[in-house]
Formats: structure tokens, C-alpha cells, sequence
């Protein structure tokens, strides 16, 4: 007799869009866990500007990778690869549902499909591309990997300087994009994923960034993000509604001026996602209220 099939319910979508909140309720239809794959949310420090899941959120379903990294660690889409198979091996032994849930593709990626070997890095590339970012700013940069990966150029956080060199230096080394290393092998899974896309019309997705970001700032993000000044080089911080008000704490900004960009740059942020995704026909879109038709065309995919 065989055993029963097991799946990975994949609920992503744009900063914003209302997953959390479809996402227990999934959980607790389908009594499974939820994993997180929001790179951001992985670090327990940063929970005002990360919408963090609030305690009470926490508490109506199991929850695994959040909150369970330091901003001072490093983690990476490989070392997040292997955390969620283990924790897959273990929950598909009392259960045929699990849930992934987040906004960050390149995790996605890596847990359904697999992340390949990335090369020794160069020493002579490597540092020949850190003088280049001296002397130059990370402007330069952003225009090589544009060039030699534009798929990842719309993905990636362009602020970031350590992932834009990285890309940059693997595609020069290889002669590939940094792209195929993250989504070219496709590793066989013990479990069936069904894609669930989350999105709203623009302008409603736009108008919850904004409230968001405001309700960020009256919960205390300008004091979350000054005590977070001594780490503030680690590259988790490297991120929107971080890197503004850092800005602001320094004086080169007003909070007016810093709580605009927070809203525009995470507007930017859900179009980037957006355009990664666009790229996936295996993805169904819903609308986050259409709750009764999102649980039936699981459990139709499920049978």
C-alpha cells in the first residue's frame, strides 16, 4: 500500500498583500504548520519593520523560521534549503499538509527546486570588485548586472551593495547568470507543491503599503531601528524601512522625508516581486478574500 501523497501549500505574493492573515487560516483548515520563507522575517530584532506576526498571530498556528536568526548571523537561501527540508521530513510524519509562506522568491526557489553549488570565489575578481564599489559606489554595478542578469537585476534589492557585487562576480567568473545557480536544477521532492499567488488591484495593494508603513511608525520603528545602530553594517539591515530611517538618525533626512521612501521603495519592492513571478505559469492568482475558492482549488489539486 502506498503512502498517502504529501504537499507543500506555497502562499506568496507581494510586501503587503494580506498573506499572514490567509495564511491561518489555511493552517488551521488544513491543521499544518506554517514555514516562512520572508527573508526578513527571519531575524528577531527587526519585528517592527518587518510586519512581524504579532504574538497572538503566533499563537493560532504552528510557526517554524521566524524570529530564529540574530541580525548578526549569517544565513543564506542554502542554509535556509536545508533548514525547511528537515523540518518537511519531520512534519510529513503526523501530516500531508505544510505551508510556505512569504514574499521572497529566491527562498521559494530554493526549497521547491534546489540551489546549485555556487564557485570558489575568485580572490583577484573579488577584490578587483570591492575597489570598483569604493570608487565608484554601487552605481556601476547596478549596470553590469543589469546587463549580464537582468532577471535578477529586477529582483534583487538594488540598495544592497553585498548582493549586487555577489551576483555581479559569479556571473563574470562563470559566464552565467547568477539566476540559473539559484533556478536551473530541479531536485527531486518528496512532496507536491500547489502555488498559491496572492495580489489586488494596484491601487488598493499600494493604499495597505502605505497605512502599513504609518502603522510602522506609530508602533515605534524610528526606536526599533536606532537601537539596531550598532549593527547597522550587517547585511539583514541592508533593507527598506531600515536603511531610511538610518538616514534620518544620521540627519540627512527629515522622518517626513524617510517615512516617503519607506512607502515608495516598498511599492518598488511588491513591482519587483511581481515581475519575479510573472515568469511561473504554475502559480494560480487569488485575490486574499476569495477564501472559499482558494481552499477548494487546494483540496481539488489535493484529491
Amino acid at each position: 500500500m502506498s503512502s498517502p501523497k504529501k504537499y507543500l501549500i506555497v502562499l506568496l505574493g507581494p510586501t503587503g498583500v494580506g498573506k499572514t492573515k490567509l495564511s491561518l487560516y489555511i493552517a488551521n483548515h488544513f491543521n499544518a504548520p506554517i514555514i516562512s520563507s520572508d527573508s526578513r522575517q527571519f531575524y528577531r530584532e527587526m519585528r517592527i519593520g518587518t510586519a512581524f506576526p504579532t504574538d497572538w498571530e503566533l499563537a493560532q498556528a504552528q510557526h517554524y523560521l521566524v524570529g530564529h536568526k540574530s541580525v548578526t548571523e549569517r544565513y543564506s537561501c542554502g542554509m535556509f534549503e536545508l533548514e525547511a527540508l528537515d523540518l518537511l521530513k519531520q512534519t510529513y510524519l503526523s501530516s500531508n499538509f505544510a505551508i510556505l509562506v512569504g514574499g521572497s522568491g529566491l527562498y521559494i526557489d530554493a526549497l521547491l527546486y534546489g540551489i546549485d553549488n555556487f564557485p570558489t570565489p575568485d580572490p583577484e575578481l573579488r577584490k578587483s570588485l570591492h575597489q570598483q564599489l569604493k570608487n565608484e559606489g554601487i552605481e556601476g554595478l547596478r549596470n553590469q548586472l543589469k546587463l549580464l542578469d537582468p532577471d535578477y537585476y529586477n529582483q534583487v534589492d538594488l540598495k544592497n551593495p553585498q548582493r549586487v557585487l555577489k551576483a555581479v562576480e559569479v556571473c563574470l567568473q562563470t559566464g552565467k547568470t547568477y539566476t540559473s545557480f539559484l533556478t536551473r536544477p530541479k531536485k527531486e521532492r518528496s512532496f507536491t507543491a500547489i502555488k498559491i499567488g496572492l495580489n489586488r488591484p494596484r491601487e488598493e495593494l499600494y493604499e495597505r503599503i502605505n497605512k502599513r508603513v504609518d502603522e510602522m511608525i506609530e508602533q515605534g520603528l524610528v526606536e526599533e531601528v536606532r537601537s539596531l545602530m550598532p549593527y547597522r553594517n550587517f547585511n539583514a539591515l541592508s533593507t527598506v524601512g531600515y536603511k531610511e530611517i538610518f538616514q534620518y538618525l544620521d540627519g540627512e533626512i527629515t522622518l517626513e522625508q524617510a517615512i516617503e521612501l519607506i512607502k515608495r521603495n516598498t511599492r518598488r519592492y511588491a513591482k519587483r516581486q511581481l515581475t519575479w513571478w510573472g515568469r511561473d505559469n504554475k502559480i494560480t492568482w487569488f485575490h486574499p478574500d476569495q477564501t472559499k475558492e482558494i481552499i477548494g482549488h487546494i483540496e481539488q489539486h489535493a484529491k
